[in-house]
């Protein structure tokens, strides 16, 4: 894939995603001793950025596959977008999650039409769960990074840094975006590099679940030794994907990542300074930025907060520990 595939899915999504805004703070400038832009993916529609990628996939449908429906595996952000585009394209949606995924995340994915298959994470294989019910049922697979169409929709969030930073006068910075199979992060980065390269991208990741960072240092896809036990569900994966890790590789810096309990500190900074809710994996490159500023050489650092669907009790043990 490259950039015109970027191009195609913004047409395709002109009129149906938001374009997110880049919000700034002195306060987290005054934190990071740098310049902090926030790209604000919380405010999309589902509350994250997969609705992009779900659009982008689901309209590349024919009308025979929309006819019998889709299925999709995800820990809910995902889920919530597949089901949200599947409703507007009027096609069945089944979305396999893990029962251990927020329970907002569960809830809002059925309201919003999709039938929901829960499973056992640590036990099961949500991959061999898919491809059973994709085939007794004639469904089509939409993976959650690993579909080119998928990264197409995601890199419209690039185009987008590429825009509002040449309006900034910006033309070097760090962009730090939060990563689990690499979909958003192969996108932001095939956008960047197109139109602002002179935006380096990093993959960033909660502690213990550092696939992507280990994958990028040894130079082949690395795994996870757990696949549950962390808060940033949204970006706890097995491995990079098989053609997200290739696109990483070529334009990515080494990996970053953060502590659970600066991404429930990012998560307070963020709703103080700029009004948003941010659910834990979400928060991570905002964590990277604020707290480990010293890991980062540019002067302006661009931050990607991915999603906002947090749990209520989780959201408010943050502001009780860290107000």
């Amino acid at each position: 894939m490259n950039i015109d595939d970027i191009r195609a899915a913004a047409a395709c999504l002109d009129g149906q995603a938001r374009r997110t805004p880049l919000l700034s703070s002195s306060f987290l400038d005054d934190m990071a001793g740098k310049r902090v832009l926030v790209k604000a993916e919380c405010l999309q529609h589902t509350g994250s950025f997969k609705f992009r990628g779900a659009w982008n996939a689901i309209s590349k449908l024919t009308d025979a596959q929309r006819q019998h429906g889709v299925i999709a595996y995800s820990s809910g952000n995902h889920a919530q977008g597949i089901a949200r585009a599947a409703r507007h394209a009027d096609t069945p949606a089944v979305i396999v999650m893990p029962s251990d995924a927020p329970r907002q995340k569960i809830d809002n994915t059925r309201a919003l039409g999709g039938e929901v298959v829960l499973y056992d994470r640590a036990t099961e294989d949500r991959d061999r769960i898919g491809a059973r019910l994709a085939s007794d049922r004639g469904l089509t697979l939409i993976k959650p990074f690993d579909n080119y169409d998928v990264i197409a929709g995601q890199g419209t969030v690039g185009l987008e840094i590429a825009t509002k930073a040449q309006a900034l006068g910006i033309d070097t910075a760090t962009v730090l975006v939060p990563c689990g199979g690499g979909g958003l992060t192969s996108g932001i980065a095939l956008a960047l590099e197109a139109d602002a390269p002179g935006l380096r991208v990093h993959p960033v990741e909660p502690e213990g679940f550092d696939d992507v960072a280990r994958s990028l240092a040894s130079g082949r896809i690395e795994r996870n030794t757990r696949l549950s036990g962390s808060i940033c569900d949204a970006i706890i994966t097995p491995s990079p994907g098989e053609m997200t890790f290739p696109i990483l590789t070529r334009l990515c810096g080494p990996g970053l990542t953060v502590a659970e309990e600066d991404c429930l500190r990012a998560m307070v900074a963020a709703f103080n300074r700029l009004k948003i809710v941010v659910e834990p994996g979400g928060a991570v490159a905002l964590a990277a930025a604020l707290y480990h500023a010293d890991r980062i050489d540019a002067d302006t650092v661009i931050v990607v907060v991915s999603g906002g669907n947090v749990d209520a009790p989780v959201f408010a043990d943050a502001l009780t520990r860290f107000t």
